[in-house]
């Protein structure tokens, strides 16, 4: 079965009325967490983006201090898992400053909680890559924000070099 494009699907709502509208996105929250992840964020949360950012960064304090710092395999495990989750909320709010918070945020949990990073080149890639990443939403923000959070990377990228 070929999926509909987007515009053909926005072509079809428009024709439904209100109580298909609410049956419909009651069916698509039921079929996957994603969706009801999704939802939650633009009904709940989406209105308060500042406090969306800080219960993200509680949840990803929370995890860090459950990573393995013994085994690197494990550590790498969980690091990654974070990440794929922190990615998941990122792309929920779909804000270029929310995405630059949390992977700065990461990267200084990464710092503050003594994730051995630097003795290997995984995890010294996937720090780098965060920093990357950082780095390119920065490329579309307001240039006062710009500069706010090119301040920020630049004292991280000093720290994990200290």
């Amino acid at each position: 079965m070929k999926a509909a494009s987007a515009a053909e699907i926005k072509k079809e709502l428009k024709e439904k009325n209100p109580n298909e509208l609410l049956e419909l996105c009651l069916r698509l929250a039921r079929f996957k967490k994603e969706n009801k992840e999704l939802m939650t964020y633009l009904l709940f949360e989406a209105e308060d983006e500042h406090s969306y950012v800080m219960a993200l960064k509680e949840d990803v304090a929370d995890q860090m201090k459950e990573v393995n710092r013994t085994q690197f395999y494990y550590c790498k495990k969980n690091l990654r898992r974070i990440l794929r989750q922190m990615d998941r909320f990122i792309r929920y709010s779909g804000k270029k400053e929310t995405e630059i918070e949390m992977r700065v945020y990461f990267c200084n949990e990464m710092l503050r909680e003594k994730i051995p990073f630097k003795r290997t080149k995984a995890l010294r890639n996937l720090f780098e890559g965060q920093i990357k990443k950082a780095k390119n939403a920065l490329k579309s923000l307001h240039p006062d924000l710009k500069y706010d959070f090119s301040v920020e990377i630049k004292e991280l990228e000093e720290q994990a070099l200290a």
